[in-house]
């Protein structure tokens, strides 16, 4: 809990611009509109107070599932172990990542509006549920991801282990961290464009159904492929050094206390 709960705020913190920059870019309205490069900090308040129980969750979760089925270096079912850990993990957390989420993609695309103020507003006009507008996007956006993300994490932790003789320190797995986050956010970004729009969608509105097909096609229809991979860049660069900061600071944190 401590361990991916340190880790969870370190990287949203140092990573909140980037992350502000590729919300923005995948608008509606565009970068300009949702504000460019004005109060890059817009919605930091609702980040600071999900990002510790959200990672906490999350790693609770992944290393206790992980410990019940079959794992380890040599077994051919450890792939799988990681994916199905790693997707449970998501599935809990999300129940805390996604109000957090949306309250702060909302003040990133209003940085004239405080989070409190955008936080009752959706509260008055769409209840709690507004607050988990999203949810089914946002988990099966990350499902895929940690699909990919964690097996190859492991992986890569694994095969410089074996290679080097003695067990990955923590920097090396931060290492691995960045190569496994960076390819899985390159292949997941039109799940995260899908999101973002159902998240930013008004409501009543087509997309505001949550429906992550009907994104998709909207987006393929008036922008194309730059538009389903639009923010790829500043995703794959803050996920990267985010997968850096995440999984090592996780893996330093977890070494120190145990």
């Amino acid at each position: 809990l401590k361990a991916g709960g340190v880790a969870g705020v370190c990287v949203d913190l140092i990573l909140f611009p980037l992350d502000t920059v590729k919300t923005r870019l995948q608008s509606p309205q565009g970068f300009r509109k949702a504000g460019g490069f004005r109060g890059i900090y817009a919605g930091v308040p609702s980040t600071a107070i999900g990002s510790f129980p959200n990672a906490a969750a999350f790693f609770i979760t992944y290393e206790n599932v992980k410990s019940l089925l079959p794992h380890g270096s040599s077994s051919y079912l450890s792939p799988a172990t990681h994916m199905v850990a790693a997707s449970l993990g998501e599935v809990v957390a999300c129940l805390i990542r996604v109000p957090s989420e949306v309250i702060k993609q909302r003040a990133q695309v209003s940085p004239s509006s405080s989070t409190l103020r955008i936080l009752s507003h959706t509260l008055y006009h769409e209840g709690v549920q507004g607050l988990y507008r999203g949810y089914k996007s946002t988990v099966l956006r990350e499902i895929p991801f940690s699909l990919v993300q964690f097996p190859l994490w492991e992986s890569s932790k694994d095969l410089w282990s074996w290679k080097q003789g003695h067990v990955v320190d923590s920097w090396q797995s931060a290492v691995c961290g960045a190569f496994a986050g960076g390819f899985a956010a390159v292949v997941t970004t039109p799940l995260d464009v899908a999101k973002t729009r159902i998240m930013l969608a008004k409501a009543g509105s087509r997309n505001a159904s949550g429906n992550v097909l009907t994104a998709l096609g909207g987006i393929w229809r008036t922008q194309g492929l730059s538009g389903l991979f639009a923010g790829v860049v500043p995703r794959m660069a803050a996920i990267s050094l985010g997968g850096f900061i995440f999984l090592g600071t996780y893996e330093k944190t977890r070494q120190l206390l145990l």
